[in-house]
């Protein structure tokens, strides 16, 4: 009787980790790619990149009139998921133009007036449909185990869940509330304030499963990859997306956001055979039935490493070849997939990067957001017939 209540218990487990339902909103924009306007998985709804036009594919006049509607499209997927916005535990908030940031905030405090989540603002070069502000979230079916913690006069901010910790953006700014000028110490600075927050929420940096470091030219990437690697165990860092943009709010070079699990023994980094140690970046890490994966390029490991593919929709292959090697090593496939985001080159590629991307997903595909960060590359092969690279892909699985 009792192995039979065990394997009755362990069935109901897994079945419910398994659980996935897409949340169609009755009236919003409609997608302008292959994926799914919100994923519903387990504990955790994740919503797709919103843009500014209204549901009949309008666009408003002023900002603050576009921020309110991008807010409204974010709504009315939690919404339909039988949520509110105060579930939302975190928030990436796109601008084309990082001065209209003064012009969100009024806006964002009016949606989100008490416990606020954790944020991370990017200024990036476009977004699709040319709208000027995007947003994706996360929020947590059960409201009672949503808490916030914050450091002292507004230096950070994390929500915590029931079993993760989701970190808002941290920057290295200095009494003054400005950027060092030495890279150095702005990156010390920012890690180790990510280091203080998540203190404060009773965990370490050792309970990160996924980063995402943003970068503007001021700060160069190996001066930002030797402060980051000396806060990690070789080999056991979270998964990580380092993506270079536009522009940080307060002119910052660096910021730092991410994930955490409360419980480390829910934690464990999954590496592909063909990938070695890093002391920067594992290729993914489970916290908990949630799998998150280090954004991936078109490039192939090994000798004669490098992107050999010379157009967007040939590295996409190659990039979801590269993401597919860690969900095999986990056991998963892309039917597993809740959540990307999509860094392209130029957005004038859309269409091609979606055929490609979108001939992956048999079912319903997972939410997206998708920016191009910065002005299109130069478009040269290198003397050993490399490519510069024209897109990144991360993601999140479920089992």
């Amino acid at each position: 009787m009792s192995r039979h209540i065990a394997a009755v218990l362990i069935f109901a487990c897994l079945a419910v980790a398994a659980e996935k339902r897409v949340i169609v909103p009755p009236a919003g924009p409609k997608p302008v790619g292959p994926y799914s306007p919100g994923i519903l998985a387990g504990d955790y709804l994740y919503v797709s990149g919103q843009g500014a036009r209204t549901p009949d594919g309008k666009e408003l006049g002023s900002f603050g009139q576009q921020t309110k509607q991008c807010l409204e499209n974010v709504k009315a997927i939690v919404e339909a998921a039988g949520l509110t916005m105060q579930h939302i535990v975190y928030a990436h908030l796109y601008l084309d133009n990082m001065s209209n940031l003064g012009v969100v905030e009024p806006v964002w405090t009016a949606y989100f007036a008490k416990d606020p989540p954790a944020r991370a603002v990017v200024g990036v070069k476009r977004m699709p449909t040319n709208t000027p502000i995007e947003i994706t979230v996360v929020a947590v079916t059960d409201l009672a185990k949503k808490k916030v913690v914050e450091l002292p006069g507004a230096k950070g901010r994390a929500v915590l869940t029931g079993d993760r910790l989701y970190l808002g953006a941290v920057t290295g700014a200095d009494a003054s509330g400005k950027p060092p000028a030495d890279p150095q110490a702005e990156a010390r600075n920012a890690l180790e304030r990510a280091g203080e927050v998540v203190k404060a929420a009773g965990l370490s940096l050792a309970h990160m499963v996924f980063i995402n470091p943003y970068l503007t030219d001021g700060m160069p990437m190996d001066v930002m990859n030797k402060a980051y690697a000396g806060q990690f165990e070789f080999g056991n860092t979270p998964a990580r997306a380092t993506i270079r943009v536009a522009s940080l709010p307060d002119g910052a070079n660096f910021a730092l956001t991410g994930v955490g699990v409360r419980d480390l023994s829910q934690r464990r980094a999954v590496r592909p055979k063909n990938m070695a140690p890093s002391a920067t970046a594992s290729p993914c890490v489970f916290a908990g039935d949630t799998f998150y994966c280090s954004a991936k390029s078109a490039f192939i490991p090994g000798p004669n490493s490098g992107i050999y593919a010379s157009e967007v929709d040939g590295q996409v292959r190659q990039t979801m070849r590269n993401l597919l090697d860690g969900l095999e090593e986990a056991g998963l496939d892309f039917s597993h997939v809740v959540a990307s985001n999509v860094y392209v080159d130029n957005l004038d590629e859309f269409a091609k990067m979606n055929a490609v991307y979108g001939s992956y997903f048999t079912g319903a595909p997972p939410t997206r957001t998708t920016v191009q960060p910065l002005p299109p590359v130069e478009r040269k092969a290198d003397d050993k017939g490399r490519w510069p690279k024209l897109e990144e892909i991360s993601i999140i699985a479920v089992k």
